[in-house]
């Protein structure tokens, strides 16, 4: 059995291993990854719009992974719109990244919930194979984060890169042109930063789990057993 500071190093790694799986999963099914300014190009060119009434073509977008919203400010107040991803739009995206980043988060989805097993395991008792123990939570742990490092880092270049807000934004607008004047990554996409630190935050844990402390000894009185002792 596991001493009593090692299961409680595992028993936070596996609720840490939890709660990573659950923000992963929230983060994907939220669409508030993105949300952005986008300004009527085509509106505030027709009536040759000065910075005052620039505020009459400013509008505002927000997205996630498969659905979002903007709002459409042409000088005839604003229009509310709702959108998805799939299947049409993804389609004048990046697809294979777009398509990459969900992959990574549902990798990491289930290597969280691998690392939530270990944890469990390796607090409950100590594991006769090798890769069942701290060596195999640090390999799930360092998996799962890595995966939600590898979507983050995507999702950037897919919004820095590829101008993943104006092709959503232009999406099926024959007649307006939008760009794009602001934007800011959300919640969600913090959250998932967020499941990251989470296994970086494990795997020093699992570390110190390895660490073996110096057992504080009691000195023992020596006995001096004379003759004279022995014949009473």
């Amino acid at each position: 059995m596991p001493g009593c500071f090692k299961k409680t190093l595992f028993a936070l790694a596996s609720l840490i291993s939890f709660v990573s799986f659950i923000l992963i999963v929230v983060a994907m099914g939220t669409p508030k990854w993105m949300t952005g300014k986008i300004l009527c190009k085509t509106g505030a060119d027709l009536v040759n719009a000065t910075d005052p009434e620039l505020v009459k073509f400013i509008g505002e977008i927000y997205y996630g992974l498969f659905r979002g919203g903007k709002i459409r400010q042409c000088g005839l107040g604003g229009r509310r719109s709702k959108f998805t991803i799939f299947p049409h739009m993804v389609k004048k995206l990046n697809t294979g990244l777009h398509v990459m980043i969900i992959i990574f988060l549902c990798v990491a989805i289930f290597f969280s919930l691998v690392s939530f097993g270990f944890c469990i395991l390796n607090a409950i008792k100590v594991p006769y194979r090798a890769i069942n123990g701290p060596a195999g939570a640090c390999l799930w742990n360092f998996l799962a984060g890595g995966f939600v490092v590898l979507a983050v880092t995507s999702f950037m270049a897919a919004v820095k890169l590829h101008h993943l807000t104006e092709r959503i934004a232009n999406f099926r607008e024959n007649v307006f042109r939008f760009v794009i004047l602001e934007e800011r990554f959300e919640d969600c996409f913090w959250i998932c930063v967020a499941s990251a630190t989470a296994h970086a935050v494990n795997l020093l844990l699992i570390a110190i789990s390895g660490i073996h402390f110096p057992k504080i000894k009691t000195k023992t009185e020596e006995v001096n057993v004379t003759a004279e002792d022995i014949m009473y």
